[in-house]
């Protein structure tokens, strides 16, 4: 499942439940901008998919019961809850695979096993290493800006999702952080919605269990200590969201001096149509190159400016327009893409949308061993 797609879900559990029937709608979702785009628009001339990078992507979600598909325009999904399964489908090579949620649970335990192998010769090479000195912490914050719009025909409003992994580097100061900022207009009410929501209830009792399950939450949280307490900020900042996400501008990318990423709506890209005005690839290695926050950010310290040497005198006084440009000079987006539904409905869905199209060929899983 997508990130974005992980958001949508988090989101969609905050209204009560009702009567359910069946529920669809349309997903359109476009990266819009940041350095990987650049970087792929540079790749085009090499590469059809990188072509392809920013072009629009449109899904159909349908919802029955204890039943979800996504069709994608290559591959189709299939989530069975009383099944217990998740079936994706390759509508290019003809094929599909089926995984069970227990299938899940036992790679998600292969994976906590590994990261504690890691943790403990992370251990022995830090004895003959010098202490990097870098605090990590999870940070999230839901505001609500006041600002209404329709989106698709329906009244919204703004509300602003920010979360970053922050390191501090003890020993001068120095903040670095990668970041996510999500722009959402949130509608109060959709009818059928309910069917969504009821079902994603559902799904996230059944992730959460393979999760937690596995002892990869606890292996997790040994190696960081700030996740507890960033996912229990998490879970609490979430629940000022009042509504489902009918747009949302989704941001990846890095920060300094403890600044969360600007979201879209107050701080918008600047026109790449004639050519990528974000940094290189290459000029974010040279400013990564030898920061210990970066070290321990998996190499995203050095972005905006991150691993230069901390000032010794403060900056003199700066405007309010002068301080929104530090922000964005402090900032790199990575990668910013766009989320849109629409064409919601309850009206009656065929059971076939549940099913793998006949004809294709079963494929096993890819599992771990």
């Amino acid at each position: 499942m997508k990130l974005y797609q992980w958001g949508a879900l988090g989101l969609c559990l905050l209204l009560p439940a009702a009567a359910l029937a069946d529920f669809q709608y349309q997903e359109t979702s476009q990266i819009t901008g940041g350095s990987l785009l650049s970087m792929m628009k540079m790749m085009g001339h090499f590469s059809r998919d990188a072509r392809r990078a920013g072009e629009p992507t449109v899904s159909t979600v349908y919802v029955q019961g204890n039943r979800m598909a996504r069709i994608d325009p290559d591959a189709i999904q299939i989530i069975d809850l009383d099944k217990g399964t998740i079936t994706n489908v390759d509508l290019k090579k003809h094929t599909y695979t089926e995984m069970t949620f227990e299938q899940m649970r036992q790679q998600m335990e292969i994976a906590a096993q590994k990261m504690k192998q890691q943790q403990a010769q992370a251990k022995s090479n830090a004895q003959q290493q010098p202490p990097t000195n870098v605090d990590l912490k999870f940070i999230v914050k839901v505001r609500s800006t006041g600002v209404a719009k329709q989106v698709s025909g329906l009244n919204a409003t703004e509300s602003i999702l920010t979360m970053q992994m922050q390191g501090t580097d003890t020993t001068n100061g120095q903040q670095a952080a990668f970041a996510i900022t999500n722009d959402m207009w949130l509608a109060p009410d959709i009818p059928g919605y309910q069917e969504l929501r009821e079902f994603q209830l559902k799904l996230a009792a059944k992730m959460g269990s393979a999760f937690t399950g596995s002892g990869l939450s606890s292996t997790m949280a040994a190696m960081q200590p700030g996740l507890g307490q960033g996912m229990s900020d998490m879970t609490k900042e979430v629940s000022k969201l009042k509504g489902f996400p009918v747009q949302q501008i989704m941001r990846m990318g890095a920060t300094a001096n403890g600044q969360p990423l600007p979201a879209a709506s107050e701080a918008p890209l600047p026109d790449t149509s004639s050519g990528p005005q974000t940094p290189s690839a290459g000029d974010v290695a040279k400013q990564s190159a030898g920061s210990a926050i970066a070290s321990r950010l998996g190499g995203f310290g050095g972005f905006g400016g991150f691993g230069h040497k901390k000032k010794t005198a403060p900056p003199p006084e700066e405007s309010a327009d002068a301080q929104s440009n530090s922000s964005q000079q402090n900032a790199v987006v990575l990668m910013e893409m766009q989320t849109q539904w629409t064409s919601f409905s309850s009206a009656p869905i065929d059971p076939a949308k549940f099913t793998v199209p006949a004809g294709f060929t079963a494929r096993p899983p890819q599992l771990t061993k």
